[in-house]
């Protein structure tokens, strides 16, 4: 083992070969380092984001099943429009799902509507009076509704009793899990809002705009009237009072229904009573939030072992998750291409300066080689002096390390994030709203997304993604010395080359 003695006696000799040695790899390994930890941080946050954000699938009717059976049906003629129907979803069905593995929150929805009655007034956009607004709603609504389905549970009522009523009432299970609120458009400013425990009440939630018109907090009561019969009332419960940022469209304009101050939340088991008997046991929609949203495509076929794929449809949506994984894959791909790269960029560089240092100490080697000493030991001499100053190298990159891997680290996520959020705001969140809206209420809810998509906020995914947990771990002291090994090895493999092709009769003659 003479030749670790040699190393360090000429490691001690030529101080500022050894300094320059141990300052090349300082630098070789910080930045490795720093990709090692910049990687991790990455998979972490994936790992995170999974039990922050999960993919959801939502149960509905299938549409496209329905409207090809209508087709087939009247394949000799053209369709008739009334024809066109919809298959309510079982409850019981949606909670057999829900009891799956993997179901991290589920909501229920069901959508109908209901008329004004003793203690309450819709906010109207009209200027013309009550009776003229109502016989002009009535002839507008029997036009549309000629023809269409006539009491069916899944529509909601027939287009004509909507144009009719003045409210829109969207039964949920979980209020915090409808989509204006989970997205920041409504939310609850005085009571609470609709829960499980609302269940088979008649408690409500109601705008802001919509209480103060009618005087009315929480606590108060007021009465709604059936779609399909004005002269059946029913007694609310003011539970809450929410404010929303959503001002409507042209639509809410002409139809009172659809004013956003208009919009009602109850518990879904009430929404079915104004539904009438027939809808018992049914709602419109559920979504079902997945833990892992990697086993998504399980879950779906576990599901569709549960349901009528002829009358129902599972529909898929993970965009939340693949929004919030985009900047984390593009940072950990980055930070592996950062550790590949500095890694052959390192055994480059020390290659060219032990080559260099080769020349200087061909005499050195010719006087070893003519003692006796073996090309072998004189390339493991070289390979300690590297190895010593690798060491020395590790110390310094596990406590600098840390500080560089933080500073790129936040920057490469700023900048992806920021990327992200561009792309999303460019059209992003219309494609999941699209697939929610799908997925939501059939007939009357489905014309406006609060009436009842469900599902996870985009916003709150992209604040998850803000900064990354960088730290130097254990393992990653270990992985870094082994690439530093790895880098001398190829480093005295390429370099050992000239020192196997020199003669020691050359060297002493020259």
């Amino acid at each position: 083992m003479n030749f670790i003695r040699r190393a360090l006696l000429s490691m001690k000799a030529k101080k500022g070969r050894t300094l320059l040695l141990c300052a090349v790899f300082s630098a070789i390994l910080i930045f490795v380092l720093a990709g090692l930890t910049i990687r991790s941080a990455a998979l972490t946050a994936t790992e995170n984001a999974k039990k922050s954000v999960g993919a959801t699938v939502t149960l509905s009717a299938n549409r496209e099943a329905a409207m090809k059976k209508s087709q087939d049906e009247n394949s000799s003629e053209r369709p008739d429009p009334g024809s066109f129907s919809l298959t309510p979803v079982s409850l019981e069905d949606a909670e057999k799902i829900a009891a799956l593995d993997n179901v991290k929150t589920y909501s229920f929805l069901s959508s109908s509507s209901a008329g004004a009655g003793d203690g309450i007034t819709p906010i109207s956009s009209e200027s013309e009076d009550t009776s003229t607004s109502e016989s002009t709603t009535s002839d507008q609504g029997n036009e549309m509704g000629q023809g269409g389905p006539q009491g069916s549970g899944a529509q909601g009522g027939p287009m004509s009793q909507m144009n009719q009523s003045d409210f829109q009432v969207s039964g949920v299970m979980d209020l915090t899990m409808a989509s204006d609120f989970s997205d920041g458009v409504a939310e609850i400013i005085s009571g609470e809002g609709i829960t499980e425990a609302d269940k088979d009440s008649n408690n409500v939630v109601i705008e802001q705009s919509l209480a103060e018109a009618n005087d009315l907090e929480v606590g108060d009561t007021f009465k709604i009237t059936n779609p399909e019969d004005d002269t059946v009332t029913y007694e609310m419960t003011v539970k809450g009072i929410y404010k929303t940022s959503d001002n409507g469209d042209s639509m809410g304009m002409m139809f009172n229904f659809l004013n956003p101050a208009n919009t009602l939340y109850t518990s879904y088991t009430f929404a079915n009573t104004l539904k009438g008997d027939d809808s018992a046991g049914t709602i419109d929609s559920a979504t079902y939030t997945l833990s892992d949203p990697k086993e998504m495509d399980s879950f779906v076929s576990a599901a569709e072992e549960l349901i009528d794929t002829d009358s129902f449809s599972l529909q898929t949506n993970d965009q939340a998750y693949q929004q919030m994984l985009q900047p984390l894959n593009n940072v950990a791909s980055f930070a592996k291409n950062i550790v590949i790269l500095v890694a052959v960029a390192g055994v480059i560089i020390l290659t060219l300066i032990i080559m260099m240092t080769i020349r200087e100490r061909r005499y050195e080697i010719g006087v070893l080689l003519s003692l006796g000493e073996s090309r072998l030991k004189v390339i493991f001499q070289f390979f300690s002096e590297i190895i010593i100053c690798m060491l020395v190298a590790l110390v310094i990159a596990t406590f600098s390390g840390n500080i560089v891997g933080n500073v790129v680290g936040e920057q490469l996520i700023s900048q992806q994030t920021t990327a992200q959020e561009t792309t999303t705001n460019q059209g992003g969140p219309q494609g999941m709203g699209g697939e929610q809206g799908q997925g939501g209420p059939s007939g009357g809810g489905g014309m406006r997304g609060g009436f009842g998509s469900i599902g996870a906020s985009s916003q709150e995914n992209a604040e998850a993604i803000q900064e990354l947990n960088i730290s130097v771990k254990p393992t990653e002291i270990a992985t870094l010395a082994g690439l530093g090994v790895l880098i001398s090895f190829f480093s005295i493999l390429l370099s050992s080359i000239g020192i196997l092709r020199l003669q020691p009769k050359k060297i002493l003659t020259t």
